[in-house]
C-alpha cells in the first residue's frame, strides 16, 4: 500500500507534472497526434494518452524513448521541468 500511494505523489508532484507537460508540447510542436507517437514509438494510443494525462507514470527508459521519438534533448526537458516547479 506505502508504495501506491509514493507512487501516486510522485505522479502528482509538480516536476514530474512540468516533465510531462514539456513532453505534451513537444509533441504538439512536432505536430504528431498521440496515435502518429504511439505508432512511432510502437506502442498504443493510450500509453501515450494515459502518460500525458498523468494517470501512468513513465519510466526512466520510456522517456527517454519520447525524448528520441520526439527529437527533444532529455536533459533539457529535466532542467526546464525542475526550474519550473521551483518557481512554483
Amino acid at each position: 500500500m506505502r508504495s501506491a500511494i509514493l507512487a501516486i505523489k510522485s505522479i502528482q508532484d509538480a516536476s514530474y507534472r512540468a516533465l510531462v507537460e514539456g513532453l505534451r508540447a513537444g509533441r504538439r510542436s512536432a505536430g504528431l497526434t498521440q496515435t502518429e507517437l504511439a505508432s512511432a514509438l510502437g506502442r498504443s494510443q493510450q500509453f501515450v494518452s494515459k502518460y500525458e494525462s498523468l494517470e501512468r507514470r513513465l519510466d526512466v527508459i520510456e522517456f527517454i524513448n519520447v525524448t528520441q521519438a520526439l527529437c527533444l534533448d532529455w536533459r533539457e526537458l529535466i532542467e526546464e521541468a525542475i526550474s519550473s516547479s521551483n518557481q512554483r
